[in-house]
């Protein structure tokens, strides 16, 4: 085994191998490279589109984002300008319900004030009516019978008493 034959220089041998290299290389350029660079351009441009309109995709959610977010804020101001309004149409009803209660109050206060005042005069002309029956009674008893002076006396201030406590 001293023969070490594989490692012998052989040009020819050399030349050969490269050309024949040359050529495998030519055909295989000729027949594929330039498919799979086709392909592999094709690929690239089907990529840069995807990428180009997950590109515009996003920018239009974006803007459809903001969009959405600005009617957003809107709806929200609307909706508590529309909670504000009724507030203050609440409160405002409020206020007239609580007037026309009052002024209710005071009309029916107003009245019974002088349905009082009636039925008090009433009384006190009854009360006078009365008295002044009472009055002529005991006048009609005072000139039927003959009295002192004192006794008299005594039977005015009594009706006179009797005046101020009815009245």
């Amino acid at each position: 085994m001293g023969n070490f034959e594989f490692f012998s220089f052989d040009l020819t041998s050399i030349v050969a191998t490269i050309c024949n290299t040359l050529i495998v290389f030519l055909i295989i350029k000729h027949f594929l490279f330039d498919k799979i660079n086709a392909v592999l351009e094709e690929r690239n441009a089907d990529i840069a589109r995807s990428y180009s309109e997950a590109d515009e995709a996003l920018r239009i959610a974006s803007e459809k984002e903001k969009e959405y977010t600005e009617r957003l804020s809107g709806a929200r101001q609307e909706a508590s300008q529309i909670v504000s309004d009724a507030t203050k149409k609440a409160q405002t009803r409020s206020d007239q319900i609580v007037a026309e209660a009052k002024s209710e109050a005071r009309e029916a206060r107003e009245k019974a004030l002088g349905d009082i005042e009636r039925e008090k005069k009433q009384t006190v002309n009854l009360i006078k009516n009365e008295i002044s029956d009472m009055a002529i009674t005991i006048a009609a008893k005072v000139v039927s019978k003959e009295i002192d002076p004192a006794v008299h006396a005594a039977l005015i201030d009594n009706c006179i008493s009797e005046l101020e406590e009815a009245v």
